[in-house]
């Protein structure tokens, strides 16, 4: 057995372990660490597959900011957990026989993908010039060429889904306050200070000395 298949091996076992224990954690926060180590070893499992480029996307969209916004969600929810398990069992017979068609289904469709020949000979794509590409380069080429418009779709829904989540959430509030941005821009520095004229402090005149003696006597 090779190293990169005893890395794989390795890898894998690690991912199986963290994903079962996403689920099985009771710990929300522990639960989405375990979704954090699962997602680097299937990065780590795309780099022995010379998938650089999809690696590292995972590691920076996923790890980098889905789960750090996740873990602050559940850390600032409070989320109790005891109520969210009660009829767990109830459902579960459903859930499993849902989750083994989607793998039954999901097997029949890659596993024509997994039957290749190895015939012992790499297969390196090559540029016009003859020398090779690397996966990040290709890929960059098949995008911005043949999937072009593909692309151009998924940014316009992906756009389409931002504003309209932000025009969700985006309540007007009795209780916040508002500053108009157009106002804020026309600001003038007179308009922030404005200067009183006060009269000016005078010093406490003494008393005289003969009525200090009358109020001691």
């Amino acid at each position: 057995m090779s190293v990169t298949t005893g890395l794989f091996y390795a890898f894998s076992a690690v991912l199986l372990f963290a994903a079962f224990r996403v689920i099985t954690a009771r710990n929300p926060v522990h639960a989405a660490l375990f979704l954090v180590l699962t997602f680097f070893q299937a990065a780590m499992i795309w780099m022995l597959l010379k998938a650089e480029f999809l690696s590292i996307t995972l590691v920076l969209v996923y790890v980098g900011a889905v789960m750090v916004l996740f873990l602050f969600v559940v850390m600032m929810l409070d989320v109790n957990v005891e109520n969210l398990r009660i009829g767990f069992w109830n459902h579960f017979p459903l859930a499993a026989i849902v989750g083994v068609v989607i793998a039954l289904e999901m097997a029949a469709v890659l596993m024509g993908g997994f039957r290749v020949v190895d015939d012992g000979k790499s297969v390196t794509s090559m540029s016009a010039s003859g020398a090779p590409l690397s996966n990040t380069q290709e890929l960059g080429m098949l995008l911005y060429t043949k999937y072009i418009y593909p692309l151009e779709v998924a940014a316009a829904v992906l756009l389409v889904a931002m504003i309209a989540a932000i025009a969700l959430t985006l309540r007007a509030r009795k209780d916040s306050k508002y500053v108009s941005p157009a106002d804020q821009v026309r600001v003038k520095a007179k308009d922030r200070m404005t200067v009183v004229k006060m009269a000016a402090t005078q010093a406490v005149q003494p008393k005289p000395a003969d009525d200090q003696a009358e109020k001691k006597a």
